[in-house]
């Protein structure tokens, strides 16, 4: 929204423009790119708008009546464009908050244990979280007590692994919230959760594995089921 607009709208001293600069205002209000992205049901609403404001007399109209006019659209405008845009960020989010690791990190729990050893050398403790879950996780791939799926999320990691390790059920789902609050809701990190996360990556080495099937993916791929 303009500078202009916004300055007239956000002002506590009453402003009372004439047709002509109320017309051009809005002109400029649709000038803005955000507007003109694509031919959406907000743009055709702002291009009605914009054709009232041209067929109306350039004199003669009260300048409260279009103060008034000009502070109603602008409102509408910003609610509308709100609506339209908080969806499309919350699902741009969503889908940005998906896989544990890229299809293309292919680096081994070690590797993925020393990139933790180095950031929490570095003080970077959100870093140092999310690469000890990550080398968790790429540990008990390389185990085959879950199948090697760069893509899953944290959630159905620890879905898979709890199956298998379910003495470390609740540690595994408190790591899996740890990381999704560090890496996707920008939480903070410190030594504490270092710390406890190295405990759990022993943890997680030293247990015995249960011979259960963690998903119905993996029953196929290691030949479980019913007999």
């Amino acid at each position: 929204m303009s500078d202009r607009l916004l300055a007239f709208v956000a002002s506590a001293v009453p402003v009372t423009p004439g047709a002509d600069e109320a017309r051009s205002w809005l002109e400029d209000e649709l000038l803005d790119p955000v507007y003109h992205r694509s031919r959406s049901l907000l743009q055709r609403f702002l291009d009605w708008l914009q054709q009232q404001f041209e067929g109306a007399p350039r004199f003669g109209a009260p300048s409260l009546v279009v103060a008034a006019v000009v502070v109603g659209v602008l409102l509408v405008v910003a609610v509308l464009a709100f609506w339209v845009a908080g969806p499309v960020r919350r699902s741009r989010r969503v889908r940005a908050a998906g896989a544990l690791r890229a299809g293309d990190d292919r680096r081994t729990a070690a590797e993925l244990r020393a990139a933790a050893d180095e950031a929490a050398n570095q003080g970077r403790w959100g870093l140092a979280v999310a690469e000890r879950f990550r080398a968790i996780v790429r540990d008990l791939e390389q185990r085959t007590v879950l199948d090697d799926r760069p893509g899953r999320t944290a959630d159905e990691a620890v879905d898979a692994a709890a199956a298998r390790l379910p003495e470390l059920d609740a540690d595994l789902r408190r790591a899996a919230r740890r990381f999704d609050d560090v890496v996707y809701g920008d939480g903070p990190a410190d030594a504490t959760d270092d710390t406890w996360l190295r405990g759990l990556d022993d943890s997680v080495a030293r247990a015995r594995v249960s011979a259960g099937i963690s998903t119905p993916s993996e029953a196929g791929t290691h030949g479980g089921g019913p007999t």
